[in-house]
C-alpha cells in the first residue's frame, strides 16, 4: 500500500507541476502575439526625418520588445520552481523598460505611449499585488496626462483606456494564475499527506499483527513446553500417559500452526470459550489448580475477542512467571480477571505493583492497546491470594 500510494502522491504532485507549466507556456504565447500593437510605433519611429534617430528608435523598440517578452520567459522559468525573482532584477526590467519607453516618446512622439500598455503587463506579472497595483497607477496617470501637457500632442484617452483595459485584465489573470499554482501546491501537499497517512496505516498494520503473532506464539509455545516437559517426566513412569502426552503436543504443534496461518491470512479473531478451553488444557498440564466459568453466554458478543486475549494472557503469565498452585478466572458483562496465589508483581519504588522483569512486557502492552482501542482498561496489582491479578474492563 505504501509502495503505490507514495507514488501516486509524488505523480499527482508532479502533474500540478506541469499543468502550470503549460499555463504559462500558452501565457508566453500570448504575450508575444500582442507584439503586434507596437507597429503604429515602428511606424512612427520609421518616419522619423533622421537616419540615425530612425535606427534608434527601431533598435529600442526590438529592445523593448525584448525585455518584454524576456520578463515572461524568466517568470515562467522561475515560477516552475515555485521562486520568484529578486528585487534587483524586477526594478532592472521596469527601470530598462520605462527608458527605452522614453527613448521612443522621443523619436515617435504620442504613438509610444501605446507600449505603456506593456509596461503595465510587466509590472503587474513582475511585482507584489500591492506595489504593483500603485505602479500601475502611477503609469496610468501619466498615459492620460502626458496628452494634455505636451502642447505638440493631441488630447486623447484611447491610450489610457487601452492601458487601463489591458491592466484590469492582467490583474484578473495573474489573481487567477496565484490561485492556481496555490491550489495545485496544496493538492500536491495533499497527495504528499495521503501518502504519509498511508504509510502510517501499514506501519500500524505491522505493528497489529507482530503483537497477535506474539500473542499467539507465546501462547503455543508455553503449552507446548509444558506439555513436552511433563511428557519427559512420565517417559519412564507412566508410558500410557507420556503417549497422550506426545500425542496432545502434535494436536497442539498442528492447532498452533493453523493460527499462525489464520494470523497471516488476517481471519484470526480470538473467542473466549476457545481461550477457556485451551487455558484449562495448559493449567490442568502445569498441575495448576484451574477454576474457571463454566457459560460465558452472558458476555456481550463484541466483547467476546478481547475478553478472550485476556485470559489467553493472562494464563500464560500464570503458567510462565507465577509459581501459582492455583488459578481463577472470572468473567461477567463488563469485565475478565484472571488471578493466582503465586509470587505476584514486584512493587516500584513508589509502591505500585507492576510486572517484573520476569514477565512479559510485550503481551501486556499489546493487550493494552486493544482494551483501549475499545475503551476498556487494564490494570494489574497483587490478589487477595498474595498472588498475581489482571483485570481487562470497564
Amino acid at each position: 500500500m505504501a509502495g503505490t500510494v507514495g507514488p501516486m502522491a509524488a505523480n499527482e504532485g508532479q502533474a500540478s507541476i506541469d499543468r502550470l507549466q503549460g499555463s504559462w507556456r500558452w501565457g508566453r504565447l500570448f504575450a508575444a502575439v500582442w507584439l503586434v500593437y507596437l507597429v503604429p510605433t515602428a511606424m512612427d519611429a520609421w518616419d522619423n526625418p533622421n537616419p540615425v534617430l530612425r535606427v534608434l528608435g527601431l533598435v529600442a523598440l526590438v529592445a523593448f520588445g525584448a525585455v518584454y517578452l524576456r520578463s515572461f520567459w524568466t517568470i515562467r522559468r522561475l515560477r516552475r520552481s515555485l521562486r520568484m525573482p529578486s528585487l534587483r532584477w524586477r526594478v532592472g526590467v521596469l527601470a530598462a523598460g520605462a527608458a527605452l519607453i522614453g527613448v521612443l516618446v522621443l523619436i515617435a512622439g504620442q504613438s509610444a505611449l501605446n507600449m505603456c500598455t506593456f509596461l503595465v503587463v510587466i509590472t503587474l506579472f513582475i511585482l507584489p499585488p500591492r506595489p504593483a497595483v500603485i505602479a500601475a497607477l502611477a503609469i496610468l496617470a501619466a498615459v492620460a496626462g502626458l496628452p494634455y501637457l505636451v502642447p505638440a500632442w493631441t488630447p486623447n484617452l484611447g491610450p489610457a483606456l487601452g492601458t487601463f483595459t489591458a491592466g484590469l485584465i492582467v490583474l484578473s489573470v495573474t489573481q487567477l494564475i496565484q490561485r492556481n499554482a496555490l491550489l495545485d501546491q496544496r493538492n500536491a501537499q495533499l497527495a504528499q499527506a495521503r501518502g504519509e497517512l498511508a504509510d502510517l496505516a501499514v506501519a500500524e498494520e505491522r505493528a497489529r499483527f507482530s503483537r497477535d503473532l506474539h500473542d499467539i506464539l507465546g501462547h503455543s509455545l508455553t503449552v507446548l513446553a509444558v506439555k513436552a516437559e511433563l511428557a519427559g517426566r512420565l517417559v519412564r513412569i507412566d508410558t500410557d500417559r507420556a503417549e497422550r502426552e506426545i500425542a496432545e503436543v502434535e494436536r497442539l504443534a498442528r492447532d498452533a500452526l493453523a493460527d499462525v496461518r489464520a494470523a497471516v491470512a488476517g481471519y484470526r479473531e480470538g473467542t473466549l470459550a476457545g481461550e477457556l478451553v485451551s487455558a484449562r488444557l495448559l493449567l490442568d498440564a502445569a498441575d495448576i489448580e484451574a477454576d474457571l466459568p463454566g457459560a460465558v453466554d452472558h458476555v456481550p458478543g463484541e466483547r467476546h475477542e478481547l475478553f478472550g486475549w485476556a485470559v489467553r494472557e493472562g494464563v500464560t503469565n500464570v503458567v510462565r512467571h507465577s509459581a501459582a498452585r492455583n488459578c481463577r478466572v472470572v468473567v461477567d458483562r463488563d469485565a475478565v480477571e484472571i488471578t493466582d496465589d503465586g509470587r505476584g508483581p514486584v512493587p516500584t519504588p513508589a509502591g505500585r505493583p507492576e510486572p517484573d522483569a520476569r514477565q512479559p512486557g510485550h503481551g501486556l502492552a499489546g493487550l493494552r492497546e486493544r482494551a483501549e482501542a475499545l475503551g476498556a482498561s487494564l490494570t494489574v496489582g497483587r490478589s487477595a491470594e498474595g498472588g498475581f491479578r489482571l483485570r481487562v474492563g470497564w
